[in-house]
C-alpha cells in the first residue's frame, strides 16, 4: 500500500472529485456540485479525503466532524482499483482524524441498495443501526 497516497483535498480539486463521483460513487446528493464541495472545503479543510495511486484519484472519503458526532459519507473506490486496500486505507485514514479531533463514534451514510458498499463498512468493523432512519428536507 506504500502507493498509496491519502491527503486532504483542495478547492482546485474540486472538479476531478465531482467527476470522480460521477463514475465511482453510488448515487447522487444535492451538494454534489462546484458549490457544495467548495463550502466543504472552506468548512472544515480537512474532511475530504482523497485517496491517489500513481498520479491518479483512486477514492474518496468525507470525514465529517462538527464538535459532537463524527459522520462519514461519499466513500468511493473507482471501479478498476476496487479489492485493493483503497477503502479500508481511507476508512482507517477519516478514523484516525476523528481520533485526533476527539471523536468518539463514527456515524456512516450508506445506501440502503448498495450491498456491495454493506459488505466493506461491515469489513471495517461497522454495523447497522435498525433504530434509526435518516430524515431529510431540502433547503
Amino acid at each position: 500500500m506504500s502507493d498509496l497516497h491519502i491527503r486532504c483535498a483542495d478547492l482546485p480539486d474540486i472538479d476531478a472529485v465531482l467527476q470522480f463521483w460521477s463514475e465511482a460513487a453510488e448515487g447522487t446528493s444535492i451538494s454534489d456540485d462546484r458549490d457544495g464541495v467548495a463550502r466543504l472545503i472552506a468548512r472544515d479543510p480537512g474532511a475530504l479525503l482523497l485517496a491517489e495511486r500513481d498520479g491518479l484519484l483512486a477514492g474518496t472519503v468525507i470525514a465529517g466532524f462538527d464538535g459532537w458526532r463524527c459522520s462519514a459519507y461519499r466513500l468511493a473506490v473507482h471501479p478498476d482499483r476496487r479489492r485493493q486496500g483503497i477503502a479500508t486505507a481511507l476508512l482507517e485514514a477519516a478514523e484516525q482524524r476523528f481520533i485526533d479531533l476527539g471523536g468518539r463514534r463514527v456515524d456512516a451514510m450508506v445506501l440502503e441498495a448498495n450491498e456491495r458498499a454493506h459488505h466493506t463498512w461491515a469489513a471495517a468493523g461497522y454495523h447497522r443501526e435498525d433504530h434509526w432512519r435518516r430524515w431529510v428536507k431540502p433547503l
